[in-house]
């Protein structure tokens, strides 16, 4: 488990229209709803954070036991250790602008990173190992570093690969350490016989392929 310096859980906002359409989802669901849960998939180049807001089904909760749990609007949030202090201060939006472009909206005040060293191995992927490995549609995202240990994740071509961490993880382990001081270890947490998941169901860890009811944008 990744854990951040802080175990507070962040400060969310839902504004009124997001709060409105977050319940009519909840409410609407077939089965009964523990929460949602709030995470941070990745950094992107231009600075800002992709985010995604899934649902967690009643029973599933077992899944995320290690996440920090705040209630906000009478909604339960579920937030990962790791990204906590970069959620803290977060206004999440609800805008409809028709069938076509309605969705969530994150306003996210924080940095990418605090951390000097993830700053610094997320330049390298950008500038160096994704481009590298674009070729076989493939993509590395640097999840975050707890002590020495980095933890990343495979995308795209690399993802569904059982060789995926033998092929790349040791040549962008080497790259880390030789351009990143104080890290010693990468630890590979893709889930290879699944993708990102938007909600999460019991008995079903990680969760079930579908649709999650919001996109991410930060601002």
């Amino acid at each position: 488990m990744v854990s951040t310096e802080t175990e507070q859980a962040p400060a969310i906002t839902f504004t009124d229209e997001c709060r409105t359409k977050l319940h009519e989802v909840i409410d609407g669901h077939p089965n009964d709803v523990a929460g949602l849960r709030l995470q941070i998939l990745r950094r992107t180049p231009d600075g800002g954070m992709q985010h995604v807001l899934s649902m967690v089904e009643d029973g599933a909760q077992e899944q995320i036991s290690d996440d920090l749990v705040t209630e906000v609007d009478g909604i339960t949030v579920y937030v990962q250790l790791r990204d906590a202090r970069y959620l803290n201060g977060i206004e999440i939006d609800y805008i409809d602008r028709g069938p076509e472009e309605s969705g969530l909206e994150f306003n996210n005040p924080n940095p990418q990173w605090f951390d000097a060293r993830e700053l610094a191995m997320q330049q390298l992927f950008d500038q160096q190992i994704n481009p590298a490995i674009a070729g076989h549609g493939g993509m590395v995202t640097l999840l975050g570093v707890d002590g020495t240990d980095a933890y990343i994740e495979f995308s795209g071509g690399c993802q569904g690969c059982g060789q995926a961490n033998v092929t790349l993880g040791q040549g962008i382990e080497t790259s880390v350490k030789k351009f990143v001081p104080g890290i010693e270890r990468m630890v590979d947490v893709t889930n290879h016989a699944a993708g990102t998941n938007p909600y999460f169901k019991p008995n079903q860890p990680g969760g079930a392929p579908g649709h999650s009811h919001g996109h991410a944008h930060n601002h």
